[in-house]
């Protein structure tokens, strides 16, 4: 059941942030098939499923990840909970490396304002 962007959403024990966030981590922004991620925000560690949500909840700016941390695990897949690192999230070929879930490959065009070149 999606809930409000003071709660959060707990998806495979991690509480997800945002605006009506459902148990794949779709969000009112992004709701396909395909939208089932979340990000670690690397300026507040709090999982989030979009860049438009964290705006929207978020108490300050958003900050990338810089490519030095590309071992970090930032990335929730909302089917099985896994949790790939930020390298594994951009090579995966927009398929998680657990469950082989498809993830959008237009988050791709996105990619600029979670990780750093």
């Amino acid at each position: 059941m999606p809930t409000d962007k003071r709660q959060g959403t707990s998806i495979h024990d991690q509480m997800v942030y945002g605006i009506a966030v459902d148990g794949l981590t779709r969000c009112a922004h992004w709701h396909g098939e395909n939208d089932i991620i979340a990000i670690r925000f690397h300026c507040c560690e709090r999982w989030y499923p979009c860049y438009q949500c964290h705006a929207e909840c978020a108490d300050h700016p958003a900050t990338v990840w810089p490519a030095v941390q590309r071992h970090t695990r930032a990335i929730l897949c909302g089917v099985c909970g896994h949790q790939p690192t930020i390298c594994e999230y951009l090579s995966g070929g927009f398929r998680c490396p657990n469950c082989d879930a498809g993830f959008n490959p237009g988050c791709a065009s996105h990619h600029h304002l979670y990780f750093a070149d």
